[in-house]
């Protein structure tokens, strides 16, 4: 995802004062979009960071308690919540950016937008893969019981981090502070037009195109599979197949939609409103992307077991706490 980094990001724009002239090459006023995102994007962002931790701490306490981290299934999943958490600790930066400047220096800038990128791509690659792989583990069962091991999932797991951070290079070299009269010091892309036009066709081919593609084809070969099949479950089975593939395209298309709806408009058309909604599709898809650990893992029978299982220990440990600080003060 390309990163809403900041109020000058529009900044094409009000005034331009080449040649000493005010008002030459005068486009359209950004104001009142960069007024929408300074009050919806921090409360946003905060909301996204606050879920993110909890989902993503969850999926992790419940794996280290009840499931094997060896398991090919399980290292996935562990790098999609890693991958997660790297792109929220970002969120408190951009929040904080949004609301007035940027006061974290050059550095930071360059590192904060790296790690959103880093931490986004390779989520999206690690849904990928994970619906590979139960493609594999599903549709060939027998040739892939012999292939899914822990060295496969570690090696595939490397191969994505890799792609991640040659795709995210970009934002640390392009990403600097700059100063604007009206908006201070602002952390954003300084790339030329070329080189943000390639990037936006890069993450719509490789990270959305791609992506849905094999989502589509793993899925649906799995939904026949398992149709073809005597399991009992297999109608709850198909339904979280569809509810998974349902979630992805509905938050992850609209965005990349609007991107290149907005992309392709006249610059001349003052009155769109494209520009919002690409603020607001863009936080949509960093919400499904902060959170879908949870989606993956509560939609499964056998983790919601395990999660009532933390439940109900955390219940009996609260419980023995009180009935014992109620015998303490019946004592004294």
């Amino acid at each position: 995802m390309e990163p809403v980094t900041g109020a000058a990001e529009t900044l094409t724009d009000t005034t331009d004062y080449e040649y000493g002239t005010a008002a030459v090459g005068y486009l359209c006023s950004t104001f009142d979009i960069n007024d929408f995102a300074k009050h919806f994007l921090p409360p946003f962002y905060y909301i996204i960071f606050i879920l993110s931790i909890l989902g993503n701490g969850v999926v992790l306490l419940v794996i280290y308690k009840f499931e094997k981290l060896n398991t090919v299934t399980n290292i996935l999943l562990i790098n999609l919540v890693a991958s997660n958490i790297i792109y929220t600790l970002t969120l408190p930066l951009q929040a904080v950016h949004h609301s007035g400047q940027w006061v974290f220096g050059e550095a930071v800038c360059k590192l904060a937008n790296s790690a959103d990128r880093l931490g986004f791509y390779s989520s999206i690659l690690f849904l990928t893969l994970m619906a590979f792989d139960r493609y594999l583990a599903v549709v060939h069962c027998v040739a892939a019981s012999r292939q899914r091991r822990t060295c496969y999932a570690v090696a595939l797991s490397s191969a994505v981090w890799s792609i991640s951070l040659l795709a995210s290079l970009d934002a640390f070299i392009h990403f600097t502070v700059e100063e604007y009269p009206k908006y201070e010091l602002v952390c954003e892309d300084s790339s030329e037009p070329q080189w943000k036009v390639f990037g936006l066709y890069k993450q719509f081919v490789l990270f959305f195109i791609f992506p849905l593609s094999v989502f589509i084809y793993c899925y649906f070969r799995i939904t026949l599979t398992v149709m073809a099949t005597r399991m009992s479950g297999k109608h709850r089975t198909v339904r979280l197949i569809f509810v998974i593939v349902l979630m992805f395209f509905s938050f992850w298309s609209p965005y990349n939609i609007v991107l290149m709806l907005n992309e392709h408009r006249d610059p001349g058309e003052c009155d769109s409103v494209l520009p919002y909604a690409e603020y607001v599709t863009a936080n949509i898809a960093r919400l499904y992307f902060c959170v879908n650990p949870v989606f993956y893992t509560f939609l499964g029978r056998k983790f919601q077991n395990h999660v009532r299982g933390v439940l109900r220990d955390q219940a009996s440990c609260l419980s023995s706490q009180t009935l014992l600080s109620g015998s303490s003060r019946t004592l004294a």
